[in-house]
């Protein structure tokens, strides 16, 4: 001890007056970070980066796989093969009686007006088949002899017209009645078979499925259309002539010779049109899978 205070070298200041010693890297001890970090400033970790605000923002909405989550959710559920057979075509019997009744009248009309002049009065043609339109010639001028003689060119056009109504119902009814079936299940737009009481056959249907019922019932449809304007423009004609042709008959040879007997050609037209139409509705609803409600 007292060889140590009498040491003739004095001391390093470096190494007596400092009062915290620097640390020196050990040569068996790896020196970590902390180690050089100042202690003022608390050590930090590293940035972290925000997935959600940098990649979500790139990424697609429906990231997970876009061709499974279209189908589940926008595509509607695919028809089964039971769905697109059970629609069918079932004209009632109704149906087939206007057109049993309609067809030889509408061939007659057509056989007067396209073989003028031999159906007219005096023609060889005349008698027996047409000799009724010598007294329909005098209620409606446009079938008369006069109008004929004139060059009136409606006639002629309307019964051409009539040609092909005629060709495209005779195509319908040999699709019915060649690949349909007697059903007795309700035909539609007949009425309900019990208050027919005798005549409850009128109500039942003759049905068609597959093609053949779909190609049935767009002929069915579109000849309906086509009657029903016809008509309608034969009468329209006559409204805007200022009643030219038949505003000369009395009142009731008016109603009982040339409204009623026309206007039968409206009504039921336009009903059984309205009739096939909602067949045809039905038909593209089943082979669609659209449910009813939203319509």
């Amino acid at each position: 001890m007292v060889a140590t205070r009498n040491h003739p070298k004095p001391f390093d200041a470096t190494t007596t007056l400092d009062p915290e010693p620097t640390s020196r890297p050990s040569p068996t001890k790896r020196t970590t970070r902390s180690s050089v970090v100042p202690e003022d400033k608390p050590p930090q970790s590293p940035p972290k980066m925000s997935f959600p605000s940098t990649l979500t923002s790139l990424a697609p909405a429906t990231s997970s796989s876009p061709v499974k989550s279209r189908t589940l959710t926008t595509l509607p559920p695919r028809s089964t093969p039971t769905a697109r057979t059970r629609w069918s075509h079932t004209p009632s019997n109704l149906t087939l009686l206007w057109l049993a009744v309609s067809l030889p009248l509408v061939l007659w009309d057509t056989g007067y007006i396209l073989l003028r002049p031999h159906t007219l009065p005096g023609g060889w043609l005349h008698a027996p088949i047409w000799s009724a339109y010598e007294l329909y010639g005098r209620v409606d001028m446009v079938y008369s002899p006069a109008a004929y003689w004139n060059g009136l060119g409606f006639t002629g056009a309307q019964g051409t017209v009539n040609l092909i109504e005629t060709a495209m119902y005779g195509v319908y009814l040999y699709i019915v009645y060649a690949y349909g079936k007697s059903d007795g299940r309700q035909g539609r737009g007949a009425p309900e078979k019990e208050p027919l009481g005798v005549l409850g056959k009128l109500a039942e249907s003759r049905t068609l499925e597959g093609r053949e019922a779909a190609v049935a019932v767009l002929v069915g449809y579109s000849t309906f259309g086509l009657t029903f304007a016809k008509t309608i423009l034969y009468m329209l004609n006559e409204a805007y002539s200022g009643f030219e042709g038949v505003g000369h008959n009395d009142t009731l040879s008016l109603i009982f010779l040339w409204i009623i007997p026309n206007g039968s050609w409206i009504i039921f037209p336009l009903y059984f049109g309205y009739v096939f139409g909602a067949e045809i509705v039905q038909g593209l609803d089943a082979a669609t899978g659209t449910d009813k409600k939203r319509l």
